[in-house]
């Protein structure tokens, strides 16, 4: 789950972190109000998506030459008619697509003057099993660029969970960055807040760009970007809170209803597999025959009739959805199950493009006589490579 750049920084304040004062606003008039609570003399408008690129970003609506989703006021008047431009305007950046997204919300908050601009992120490092600080000093940038162009200028490293943050991970800190004195403590001091904060959090993504340092020089958090472990949301009903459905693409909001593990992909065949490594190797096979899958969905080992009727519908409720198909290694999951939860959401919703099932392990037989007698136009496959075959024909010949 992600949440906005100003209830990243509400969290990351609460350990100690040092942040711009901002407020958040829903409508001109509380922007205005926002302002004129902060003082000025400059304010900083910033649209609140779930997306990052927002300074280079376009509002659909307002033409090529608009300024971005992230601009400078200078008057209280500017701050008023820069919130009433944006907000309602749909936002493309380079990480939300050409449809773009809406701005709902705005953030002002107090200009900054900046000395210098740094990149700061913490992540999971899968490889090592510890969290990952990564550095630069380029920060204001798309890291990603940084890593194709510039690599050495992006300095890594773990911490090791027995230990903790300790003293000589603030050193690396102030030495990737180039911090001497008192802005060196300032890092090693950010570092700890950061990690205490991560691992408090249940984070798997917290990311400052920028991280600045003022003309009077102080380390502050311009910007944060966060993500958290959808498992552990149990844990922290405040950050549970958080959470901006309008953000979220409606399909994985009611996967999530029903414990399914759904990804909308803007391929035409859509996926139904039990297991993630088997959901991946699917999709993987459909595009080795020339089609883009739809979606990445995993029903979990332990789906029932109820939970595979609901994939079945997420599935066909997305328009691009060409052709389906289900791939179930019966293991823990009965492949009975399966076919009973196909046929009640076919029978439910329709059937409207071609379906193509490949079932096998625990009680396949009974579920190929539940979907042989079921009298609907599905097409059995015996193994993978054949189900891929036959739902990437049947969607082209379509």
């Amino acid at each position: 789950m992600n949440i906005h750049e100003y209830q990243a920084k509400a969290v990351i304040k609460e350990f100690g972190a040092p942040v711009s004062a901002g407020h958040p606003a829903f409508t001109a008039d509380e922007a205005l109000k926002a302002a004129e609570a902060l003082g000025g003399p400059v304010w900083v408008v910033k649209s609140q998506i779930h997306a990052g690129g927002r300074g280079k970003g376009r509002f659909k609506e307002l033409g090529a030459d608009a300024a971005g989703g992230v601009r400078i006021a200078k008057s209280l008047d500017d701050v008023k008619a820069f919130a009433s431009e944006m907000l309602g305007s749909t936002l493309v950046t380079h990480q939300t697509g050409p449809d773009g997204k809406q701005v709902n919300r705005l953030y002002i908050e107090d200009g900054a003057a900046i000395a210098k601009e740094f990149y700061l992120s913490l992540l999971v490092d899968r490889e090592t099993a510890q969290v990952a600080f990564v550095i630069s000093t380029e920060g204001g940038m798309n890291i990603e660029e940084v890593a194709a162009e510039t690599p050495e200028k992006i300095v890594t490293f773990s911490v090791d969970p027995a230990t903790g943050f300790m003293p000589h991970h603030g050193r690396q800190i102030a030495d990737a960055l180039d911090l001497k004195g008192d802005l060196a403590k300032q890092a090693g001091k950010l570092g700890a807040t950061l990690y205490k904060a991560f691992l408090a959090k249940d984070m798997s993504l917290l990311e400052v760009n920028p991280l600045i340092v003022t003309e009077d020089d102080r380390l502050v958090c311009l910007d944060a970007k966060m993500g958290f472990d959808s498992n552990a949301l149990a844990r922290h009903p405040d950050i549970l809170g958080l959470r901006d459905e309008s953000e979220e693409d409606e399909k994985e909001i009611e996967a999530s209803k029903y414990d399914l593990s759904y990804i909308a992909l803007d391929g035409t065949i859509g996926c139904m597999v039990n297991g993630a490594g088997l959901a991946m190797a699917t999709m993987d096979i459909i595009k080795l025959y020339g089609a883009e899958p739809a979606n990445f969905l995993d029903v979990g080992g332990g789906a029932t009739t109820e939970k595979v009727t609901a994939a079945f519908k997420i599935i066909t409720s997305d328009p691009n959805v060409k052709g389906i198909l289900v791939n179930i290694f019966g293991g823990i999951m009965r492949c009975d199950i399966i076919a009973e939860g196909v046929i009640t959401a076919v029978r439910e919703v329709g059937l409207q493009v071609p379906l193509v099932v490949r079932l096998e392990g625990t009680n396949v037989a009974k579920g190929k006589a539940i979907i042989d007698e079921s009298g609907l136009n599905v097409i059995s496959a015996d193994d993978l490579d054949d189900a891929a075959q036959k739902i990437v024909s049947a969607v082209e010949g379509s």
